[in-house]
This record gives structure tokens, C-alpha cells and sequence, in this order.
């Protein structure tokens, strides 16, 4: 998606392949008789200097222009929207803190509380608004292209790792340009896995502390990736230390700052739960996801969520066509293989002393950061939800891979050195038509919305926000059945009941029942029902039990019985909606008008 695609060019990209002279070569390390890893000259060594790029001169100028110019990009997706169910749960979240309430106690959620409360602190400083929002995942973009580059270079070289900058920035946040806990931990865990290659390289108590504080609070963000997080780095802190046995790190100067800087998040968190006494709540909704998150939400590793159920038809068509589909689609089928290699340069890597051969250069980097990549990767197996989406919310790391297997393994298979122009080439090509399949929507989209939070533009006409927005008012509790919380916060509305949302399958039928009775005891004046719900989650939730749809839906049923429907609205040309009212109330003349216009799918006064 882009102006101009930040990186190198295709001949600058293929031109070093060829030229390895010009390279610093750091010296190689071989297992000892007692199996600790040695230089070739015989002195014992954890980690050849790589800081130094953060030193450089030109990497500093590259990391500068690669900041801004990932933000230049990035920023023309700040007020596109396609109405993300998902965007609103934090959104709407936030809002509610903001209100005075307090998670757990006053409204559900099984997410960890990070993200909440970082955004009402947005909120609070710089404002209340969707573009105050967006504008952290702007910066977020640019920190993660900077990661990405800084962490590829120590041991690649500089086009294989813009190159890998250019893919974060063109594929990752553009396929999901939402607001959601999965981009603010990532950032989170990014951050702590480069402290800690900080740490290896200078084991200073200060990276020590800092790294154990961010593994914290990528868990207090989101608690499967903070967990596959902590596991990997204990494994690469493990690893590090079997491999180099007369070597003591990390030692107790790095460990006990480490463990203190990881357990002040954890003491302020419970501290201000306790205060609010919520803790029993806030223990509950953790564990809750740990039993019914899955039930629903479990997708085969790598699956992609089509606008169609019929694959076949997206698969159809001449040899051409397949072939252009190939190249732009490559994100689909490289995301996924990414954390499957890196998986398997661990492995190759722990398995290298027991055959004793020679471990590459700056062995410590490969073995903390493949363990760390794939702790991450075994996260999204354990919560089963290892889709293209989820790899995706990780691609800032996995892409690092990318850089490898291109340039940084620098593996002697004669083959495989004559097959990287090739790969390279693709690479780029596929990068850059995917970036643009995520851009030119973007372009074209020129419907814009007023909203309470701000304006956004959307590719299609849409009526039923400016609809609902202008026969509720701001502040009052309405009911948007089951799951578009976007819409609360949009309109500056609020959920009559504990819950922004409600997925049949996934939420218990207690807690079906408990915003039921909640309706039935202050039901709200308006309730915005989706009907197109049912008819999507083949798409997105192809496991659902099939219970759910035999049982049938005790919150419509109510709906229906004590509302009146007054018209269907369309969001974005993909939601459809029935407007309703409670029966003492009664449907404006605009309604009825609004209801002539848009096709009655059989409702009736």
C-alpha cells in the first residue's frame, strides 16, 4: 500500500548477493571438548560486539528516514474504516474507564487490562477521539519497521534488512489497521526481545530491569502472548547458558533485576484491583478465556477469513490468473512459513553442538531470538488460534525470519545461493502488490462520517452510523446485538448491559442470561440488532458448535417480543442491521421514510 515503498530497490536488493568481500566477518565459534563455545583462536567468548549499528552513522540516518517515512505511510490508513467489530472492544472499553467504571466489576472482559487503560491515558491527554487512537498505531508502525531493521542487521546485511523493514511496514498494521490489545503487546514484546539482545550483547542491570518489565507488560496486555513471550526468553537465557558452560551468564547482576523489573507491573496492577475490590472478578475473567475463548475461535494454522465461503471460486480461473494471484497473495502463504523456518533454525541450532560442528557467528543472537520467535509462535498453537490474522499481529518478529533464510544464515547450499535472486525477486513483488491491494481501497475511499470521535471515511455509503447517531442520544444506554461495539463508541453511547458485545458459542449461557435480565430489568429505548450475524460466521467462526444454532437465541427472541422494528440499515455496504424501538415508543416519520428507501428484508411495525 504506499506512496513509495520505504527500502532498497530490486537492484539494490539482488547487487549484494554477489559481493560478500565488503563484509566484517565476525570470528567463527566451535564447541570446545567440554562443549562451551570458543572462538577459532581458543578464547572464550559469549557474543562478538554487534551494538555497534545502533552507532553507525548511516544505520542511525537509515533508522531515522525508515521511521518517518513508515509514518508518512501508515498515516494515510488513520481514519479509513471498515467497521471492525473487534476495533470497538477496547475502544469502547476505554470509554467506559473514562466514565468511572472499572473493569471487571463493572463490565466483562477476558482481556488483561493494559490495553484499556493505555488508551483512556490517550484519551485523557490528548483527547477523546478515533484519530487520537490511530495515530499511536502510526507510531507503533514505525517503531516496529526500526525493530525490525536494528534486529536484522546484526547479522545481515543492510538490503535484506530493509527489505524485511519494507514488508512490516507495507503488510502488517495495513491488514488490520484496528485498534486491539494484539498490536499493543506486540509492540511490547518487540521492545523486550530487543532489550534483551541489549542485555547479551552488554549484560548492564539497567537492560536487565527494562526487559523484565516489558515481558510484564506484554502479559498484562495480553496474557497468551506475554506467556509465549516470558517462555521463550527463558528458553534463549537457557540455551545461551548450556551452550557456553564456562560462561556465567546471565548471572545474578542480570537476574535479580530482571525478576524485579518483572514483578512491579504485576504489584501495581493487583494494588489498584485490590483498591477497587475487584480481584476476584479480575481473576475470573482471566482464567475465563482459558476454558471458553477457544470453543468458538479455533481456526486451522494459517487460515485466512474470506469475504466469501466459497474458496473455489476465489481459486478458479486461467493459469495467468493463478499465477497473479500467487504474487499477490504471497503474504498469505509467507507469514505462515516464516515461524515454521524459524522453529527450525532453533532446532538446527541446538542440535549443532551434539554433532559438534561449528556454531555460527554470534550464536547468542540466533539462539535468544529463535527461542523468543518461537515461544510467540507456540502461544497462538496453545490459545488455537495460529490464523493468518493472529501470525499476522506477530509478523513484525517473524519477519525478521525473512532476512535470515535471504541473507543472514548465509547457508553454503550452492542450490540454495542460486535459488535467493529468485526468492528476493518475489519477495519484493509480492510485498509490494499485497501493500497495494491494502492501499487502493484506502485511496478510493471517499465517503466521509461525522462522528462524536472524530471523522472517518469509509469505501462505501453509510448510513446506519449517521442513522443511529441522530435518533440516540450521547451518553444514553442503548443495546447493539450481538457483536459491534464500534458502534457505542462511535455514537458516544453505552451497552445497557455488562457485555459490549455477545458471541453465541463463545460466551457462556450464564452470561447470556445475565444481560438478559438486565434488559428485562432497565430495558433501553433502542436496540440495534444485526441480521447478518448468522449468515457470517462460516466465515469467521467456522467451528461453532452447532448447539448454538439448535438452541436458538433467548436475547431475540426478547428483542422481538418488546421491540418494534422501524428500519434496516446497511453499514458499509457488509452490515445489515435492524433498527428498533421499545413498543411504548414509537418509530419517527423519518424512520418510516428511511425504512421506504432501504429494502425491508420483512419487517413490519
Amino acid at each position: 500500500m504506499t506512496g513509495e515503498m520505504p527500502g532498497p530497490s530490486l537492484l539494490t536488493a539482488l547487487g549484494p548477493l554477489t559481493d560478500r568481500s565488503k563484509r566484517t566477518e565476525s570470528p567463527s565459534m566451535s564447541p570446545s571438548s567440554s562443549g562451551q563455545i570458543v572462538t577459532s583462536g581458543g578464547d572464550k567468548s559469549r557474543t562478538p560486539e554487534t551494538s555497534a549499528k545502533e552507532r553507525s552513522i548511516k544505520d542511525r540516518w537509515i533508522v531515522l528516514l525508515l521511521f518517518l517515512s513508515s509514518c508518512l505511510y501508515l498515516a494515510l490508513f488513520r481514519n479509513y474504516t471498515v467497521f471492525n467489530a473487534d476495533e470497538g472492544v477496547i475502544l469502547q472499553g476505554a470509554e467506559r474507564v473514562l466514565a468511572g467504571q472499572v473493569l471487571y466489576r463493572d463490565f466483562f472482559s477476558f482481556y488483561t487490562p493494559g490495553s484499556f487503560y493505555w488508551m483512556a491515558f490517550l484519551f485523557r491527554i490528548f483527547g477523546n477521539s478515533m484519530l487520537v487512537a490511530r495515530a499511536a498505531l502510526v507510531l507503533y508502525g514505525g517503531v516496529f519497521a526500526v525493530l525490525t531493521y536494528l534486529l536484522a542487521r546484526r547479522v545481515c546485511a543492510r538490503w535484506s534488512s530493509l527489505l524485511a523493514a519494507s514488508a512490516v511496514t507495507l503488510t502488517c498494521l495495513p491488514y488490520r489497521f484496528v485498534i486491539l490489545h494484539n498490536w499493543d503487546s506486540t509492540l511490547l514484546a518487540y521492545l523486550s526481545l530487543y532489550c534483551a539482545v541489549l542485555l547479551v550483547e552488554k549484560p548492564y542491570w539497567a537492560w536487565a530491569w527494562v526487559t523484565g518489565s516489558l515481558a510484564a507488560l506484554t502479559f498484562i496486555f495480553e496474557q497468551s502472548k506475554g506467556s509465549g513471550l516470558i517462555i521463550g526468553l527463558l528458553a534463549g537465557w537457557f540455551l545461551i547458558r548450556w551452550c557456553s558452560r564456562g560462561d556465567r551468564f546471565p548471572g545474578r547482576k542480570q537476574v535479580i533485576p530482571t525478576i524485579l523489573g518483572f514483578l512491579w507491573p504485576f504489584v501495581l496492577t493487583f494494588g489498584y484491583f485490590a483498591a477497587k475490590h475487584s480481584v476476584r472478578e479480575m481473576a475470573a475473567d482471566w482464567t475465563w478465556a482459558v476454558f471458553h475463548y477457544s470453543v468458538a475461535n479455533k481456526l486451522p494454522y494459517g487460515f485466512v477469513v474470506l469475504s466469501t465461503p466459497d474458496a473455489t471460486g476465489v481459486l478458479s480461473g486461467s493459469w495467468a490468473s493463478k499465477a497473479i494471484l500467487a504474487i499477490v497473495a504471497g503474504p498469505f502463504f509467507l507469514i505462515p512459513i516464516l515461524p515454521i523456518a524459524d522453529a527450525a533454525i532453533l532446532l538446527w541450532l541446538v542440535l549443532r553442538p551434539f554433532q559438534r560442528k561449528t556454531l555460527p557467528p554470534n550464536c547468542e543472537y540466533w539462539l535468544l531470538v529463535s527461542a523468543v520467535l518461537s515461544g510467540l509462535l507456540l502461544s497462538t498453537l496453545l490459545t488455537r488460534r495460529a490464523d493468518f490474522t493472529h501470525l499476522n499481529y506477530l509478523g513484525p518478529l517473524f519477519y525478521l525470519v525473512l532476512a535470515w533464510v535471504l541473507d543472514g544464515l548465509r547457508l553454503p547450499s550452492r542450490l540454495w545461493r542460486t535459488c535467493v535472486p529468485a526468492a528476493v525477486f518475489y519477495s519484493v513483488l509480492s510485498i509490494t502488490f499485497f501493500g497495494l491491494t491494502l492501499l487502493i481501497p484506502v485511496l478510493n475511499a471517499d465517503h466521509r462520517i461525522s462522528t462524536v470521535r472524530g471523522m472517518i471515511k469509509t469505501g462505501a455509503p453509510d448510513r446506519a452510523l449517521e442513522y443511529v447517531q441522530a435518533h440516540t442520544n450521547q451518553g444514553e444506554s442503548i443495546f447493539v446485538y450481538p457483536y459491534q461495539p464500534s458502534f457505542y463508541y462511535l455514537t458516544g453511547t453505552f451497552s445497557a448491559t455488562r457485555f459490549d458485545y455477545l458471541q453465541p458459542g463463545m460466551h457462556t449461557t450464564g452470561q447470556f442470561q445475565e444481560a438478559l435480565q438486565q434488559l428485562a430489568a432497565a430495558p433501553p429505548r433502542v436496540v440495534l440488532f444485526e441480521t447478518s450475524f448468522s449468515e457470517n460466521y462460516s466465515l469467521t467462526w467456522p467451528n461453532t458448535p452447532v448447539q448454538v444454532f439448535v438452541a436458538g437465541d433467548p436475547i431475540e427472541k426478547f428483542v422481538f417480543a418488546n421491540y418494534r422494528p422501524c428500519t434496516v440499515l446497511v453499514a458499509n455496504g457488509f452490515w445489515h442491521f435492524v433498527f428498533l424501538v421499545r413498543k411504548d415508543k414509537h418509530c419517527s416519520d423519518d424512520e418510516k421514510d428511511a425504512r421506504e428507501i432501504e429494502p425491508s428484508r420483512g419487517w413490519t411495525d
